[in-house]
């Protein structure tokens, strides 16, 4: 853990009537105001966890690739419902002008069949796909969300600290006599609790981060064999691995038929 080490001191370090450090939360939050300014400025100090900040940056920047697979799942998944659809209004026209054309009866028949069939196994596809982005929607905007809501009141109690620690650090600086001691005394107290703080969510964020990286890791490689398992079996026009694949991963379709996905009525 390292601090950046500031050009110029802060400002006056906000005390009570009667000399003590005030820690009011109107004067707490003008403290950690001061501190993110003086910070942006180049002026103040930051303390920094080199490794835990890394892996917080990978964590945000994987969150944005897993919201575009997702997208894009989404998008994949209304172009295979609305292709399932025309096929089975297709299916269903051909089997009606068997029905009417008899010296075409068989070649209308079989169309019939083949486009009933395409649409069937492209409804098994569909609840597959589903089945994938409802499963990475848990983890990018409940599970990763969860987890940066922790990083949020980290990177919080982060500031705090730094700004009770400058605080401390002026005033070590400063005369040591009778009026001081008692604001440095009470300076030193708000700091450790502060500090305290600080060290209890920089440790829930490490848990939670080393957490979030093996349910990962668990729900994305059952979820990518699943996606890649069902879309081979389609377009192999294996209709039994098919369905095999999504009663291993205990995937239940909707019946009858399939349901246009709730982000199609938002389009």
């Amino acid at each position: 853990m390292a601090q950046e080490s500031p050009k110029n001191s802060a400002a006056e370090i906000p005390v009570t009537t009667n000399g003590e450090v005030d820690d009011s939360h109107e004067h707490g939050y003008h403290r950690c105001t001061r501190q993110i300014i003086s910070e942006k400025l180049g002026r103040g100090s930051r303390t920094v966890d080199l490794e835990l900040e890394a892996q917080i940056d990978i964590l945000r920047d994987n969150k944005k690739k897993y919201e575009n697979i997702l997208k894009l799942a989404q998008t994949l998944a209304t172009q295979l419902f609305q292709m399932v659809h025309t096929q089975k209004q297709l299916g269903d026209a051909f089997a009606d002008l068997s029905l009417k054309s008899l010296e075409l009866h068989e070649e209308f028949g079989y169309n019939a069949d083949t486009q009933k069939l395409l649409a069937k196994n492209g409804e098994t596809l569909l609840g597959a796909i589903n089945f994938f982005i409802a499963s990475v929607n848990t983890l990018v905007n409940k599970t990763i969300e969860d987890t940066l809501l922790t990083v949020k009141q980290y990177e919080n109690a982060r500031i705090e600290y730094d700004a009770y620690r400058t605080d401390l650090e002026e005033l070590n600086l400063g005369p040591r006599d009778a009026s001081t001691l008692p604001k440095i005394e009470q300076s030193q107290h708000l700091f450790q609790i502060h500090k305290e703080k600080y060290d209890k969510m920089r440790s829930d964020v490490s848990v939670k981060l080393k957490f979030l990286e093996e349910n990962k890791v668990k729900v994305l490689r059952n979820q990518l064999v699943l996606f890649h398992s069902a879309v081979a079996a389609y377009f192999a026009g294996n209709q039994k691995q098919l369905e095999l694949t999504l009663k291993q991963f205990h995937v239940k379709l909707k019946t009858p038929g399939v349901d246009a996905p709730s982000w199609l009525e938002e389009q």
